[in-house]
Parts: C-alpha cells; sequence; structure tokens
C-alpha cells in the first residue's frame, strides 16, 4: 500500500475557530459573533478571542512548518473581508489573508482556500440570508474579491465546507448559528441559493482566476458499512448511502452531490418534493454542475440506521469506541466513503477533515502525549491507503491543526495536532503532531 509521490498532506482549520479580533481592523460581525451571546453555546462561550491566529499568524505558519506540512486549508472570514458581505471592501481584513499566503508559501506549505465555512456575514443575515433571492449574488460579490486578491498565489478553492451543517443544522434543527427552525419549503429554497452561489463561484473562478485553479467543495461524508464483502450488501449500503428524500435531504451527501457533479437533484427527492422543489434554468444547472477537479470530503465516522433490539444503530454497539465528543471510531467509514463517492461521481478524492476529539491536557513532563489521536489517525490512514491502491486518493488535511472553538461546544473538545492552552495562548505540539510529521516525510509509508 502506497500514496502517490505527489500526495497532499496538510491539515485544516476554520476562520471563525481560530481567528479571534472578532471585531478589529475593521471587521463586520457575522452570525456566530452575534448569536453566541444568546446562551446558545456550552459555557456562553464565543470565539472572540478563540486561539488569536490573527496575532500570531505568522507564529502559527512557523509551527505548520515545524510540522512539515504540505498544504494548509483554511477559510477566509466573509465579515473581515467584506464587513457589511457587500459593498466596501476592508483592505486590512484582505491583506490578513494575502500576508498568510505570502507565509505559507514561503515556508513550502500550498494553501487551500475554503470560500465559506459557515460565518454568515450578520449585515446579510438580517437581509433574510440564504432565504433572500440575491444571496447567490452575495456569494458571487465575495467570491470575487478575494479570487481577484489571491489566486495569483492560490490554486486550489474549495467553495462551501460541510453545507449539510449550514442548512441541516442551523437553519433546520437549529443548533448552530443562526439557530433556526425553518420549514420544507424555506430548506428547499435555500439550498438552492447555495447551489447556485457554489455554480456562480466556480464559473468566476475559472474564467478569472490567474493561475490553473483547481476546484471542489467539501460536504461530509456519511457513508454506511457494508455488512459483509458480498455485493448485494455493498450496493445496499451504497443505495442507503446516497438515500435522500423530503425529511434527510439537508443533511444528505446526494442533496448537495448529485447535482453539482452529475447535473440534476437526487430521484427520490424530486419524487417526494414534487412542485416544492426549486427549479433552475438550463443556464444554471450549466453553472451548478461545471466540471470539478477533484472530490473534496469531510471524514470522521459511519453512519448509521436507527437502534435495532439491542439498542443501537448499526455503526454503535456496547462498548463500542467513541472519542471525546462522542463519534464512534470507525476507521473502514474512510475506505467505504472513498469508494462510494468515486463510484458515483468518478473523481478524485481529497480528504479535508479528519480527526478526532480528545481528553488533552499537559502532562507533568510539559508535554501533550496524545496516544489515542495517533492510533486513531493511524488507523483511519491504513484505510485510506488500501483505498488509494484501488482509486485515486490526492490528500488528506488532518483536522485541525491547533486546538480551537469547537461551535456550539465551546471550548470543551480539542481535535488539534497542537495544544493551545487558551489562559495564555501557548502552543504545544502534542506527540500527534511529531508523530504526523514522520507520516508526511516517509509519505505514509511507516503506517
Amino acid at each position: 500500500m502506497a500514496f502517490a509521490k505527489d500526495f497532499i498532506w496538510g491539515a485544516a482549520a476554520a476562520s471563525y475557530q481560530i481567528e479571534g479580533a472578532w471585531n478589529e481592523d475593521g471587521k463586520g460581525p457575522n452570525i456566530w459573533d452575534v448569536s453566541a451571546k444568546y446562551g446558545h453555546i456550552k459555557h456562553n462561550e464565543t470565539g472572540e478571542v478563540a486561539v488569536d491566529h490573527y496575532h500570531h499568524m505568522k507564529e502559527d505558519v512557523a509551527m505548520m512548518k515545524k510540522l512539515g506540512l504540505k498544504a494548509y486549508r483554511f477559510s477566509i472570514s466573509w465579515a473581515r473581508v467584506l464587513p457589511e458581505g457587500v459593498g466596501k471592501v476592508n483592505e486590512k481584513g484582505l491583506k490578513f489573508y494575502s500576508d498568510l499566503v505570502d507565509e505559507l508559501i514561503a515556508g513550502g506549505i500550498e494553501p487551500l482556500v475554503t470560500i465559506f465555512h459557515w460565518d454568515y456575514p450578520y449585515a446579510l443575515d438580517c437581509r433574510g440570508g440564504w432565504k433572500n433571492k440575491d444571496s447567490s449574488e452575495w456569494f458571487l460579490e465575495y467570491t470575487k474579491v478575494i479570487v481577484d486578491a489571491l489566486s495569483d498565489r492560490v490554486k486550489y478553492w474549495m467553495t462551501f465546507n460541510e453545507p449539510q451543517c449550514t442548512l441541516g443544522v442551523g437553519l433546520k434543527i437549529g443548533v448552530f448559528a443562526p439557530f433556526q427552525k425553518c420549514s420544507t419549503p424555506e430548506l428547499l429554497q435555500m439550498g438552492a441559493n447555495m447551489l447556485l452561489s457554489h455554480g456562480k463561484a466556480v464559473k468566476y473562478i475559472r474564467e478569472h482566476a490567474k493561475q490553473k485553479a483547481y476546484i471542489s467543495m467539501a460536504p461530509y461524508a456519511s457513508t454506511f458499512r457494508p455488512k459483509d464483502d458480498s455485493q448485494e450488501e455493498i450496493d445496499k449500503a451504497y443505495e442507503d448511502t446516497f438515500w435522500c428524500n423530503i425529511d434527510n435531504f439537508p443533511m444528505s451527501m446526494s442533496y448537495w452531490s448529485d447535482p453539482v457533479y452529475l447535473g440534476r437533484y437526487p430521484e427520490q427527492l424530486v419524487r417526494e418534493a414534487g412542485d416544492l422543489l426549486p427549479q433552475f434554468t438550463d443556464e444554471e444547472w450549466a453553472m451548478i454542475s461545471a466540471p470539478l477537479d477533484f472530490y473534496g470530503v469531510n471524514i470522521y465516522y459511519h453512519a448509521g440506521h436507527e437502534p435495532d433490539a439491542s439498542g443501537y444503530p448499526d455503526n454503535w454497539y456496547q462498548g463500542c469506541p467513541h472519542t471525546a465528543i462522542n463519534w464512534p471510531v470507525t476507521p473502514t467509514t474512510m475506505y467505504w466513503s472513498a469508494k462510494f463517492l468515486y463510484r458515483r461521481y468518478g473523481l478524485p478524492i481529497m480528504i479535508t477533515e479528519n480527526g478526532m476529539s480528545e481528553h488533552d491536557w499537559v502532562c507533568l513532563d510539559g508535554k501533550v502525549h496524545d496516544s489515542y489521536r495517533i492510533d486513531f489517525t493511524h488507523r483511519y490512514l491504513k484505510e485510506l491507503s488500501k483505498a488509494a491502491d484501488e482509486l485515486p486518493v490526492i490528500g488528506y488535511m488532518h483536522w485541525s491543526v491547533m486546538d480551537n472553538y469547537e461551535w456550539a461546544e465551546g471550548y470543551d473538545e480539542r481535535f488539534g495536532l497542537v495544544y493551545v492552552d487558551y489562559r495564555t495562548q501557548e502552543r504545544i505540539i502534542k506527540d500527534s503532531g511529531y508523530w504526523y510529521k514522520n507520516v508526511i516525510e516517509s509519505n505514509g509509508n511507516n503506517l
């Protein structure tokens, strides 16, 4: 088992989770800045300071270089660049990202940009957010600003991170910002506006990037595991993985991926939604389904059906190993996700997120010994290597480069390769960080 010689080894983070400086240098508020103040987050914590990456950027990039990263996937804060979401550009905010890109390139680290990772500008939310028919034009205006500024140095672009969380978690069940519970017709319209936003962004990048661009998006994978190796069970798990009906469409992979990669809505959703389903013109469909360069995907654990007589779903069992955030440890999801996604969409796979939360602390010797994270990542990478023997796998981004603000969970969950003391902002590379450096140096041959 071996990864390609040009395999992209990296790590990832997101703007609101790490940057802090929530109202500095002209930045406008986003929906997390505002709604986090109203008791939605554990311990009433916010990302106002986070891990203060805005002021520690050069130190953090130096740390990434010490980790041996070949790439860093980060997101842009829309409201830092455009405080009102549209209109006047905040040049200081844009310069921060330009300086970050320069620092990464100087350190031999490839920048991978995610255009949107959940921190929607509050000013646009007040105008209806994704419900507004103009929302895709707002997204296009934002995309133009960052592509014009950064595409001379940035080659890799992802439009949306986990759109399932924006629509499903934030706007259907209401446990992420903006903490709303919208109706099915509203959700279908917002989803359509997001798909159109993706299409308009891709079209602009293709036509205006200053060098060859490699474009994708980054949904998360909810892949079912076959009960055995029979083709019948494999096909059943495949069909379950891409099932999409009127109840689950915001959280479905196929709702987001079939329009983008196949140029159509999932068939089951079409049958059930009927006239509720927003329609696109031929020109809009052409934009939404314009060819992409790879399939970016965030992978953490297998999906599970409803609990059976045992009281457990089929991705769980009595005594099942699970992470601190209570996600099951299911390494084979790396193999089956890659297999199923390649079977359906036929593009090279990049793992844009994978990692685990653990109860990390600084030990008496001043180090952070996170052996479980090493074992977790080792198991998942072995499954990814197995997939890479059978289909094109082009990269792996560990989540995350350092501990940070974990959305509605506040600061309880630590996912990083680097430990952060939130009281002092001290950074300490964990054992897993040094282990991952060795994996990168061997191109995964030491797994």
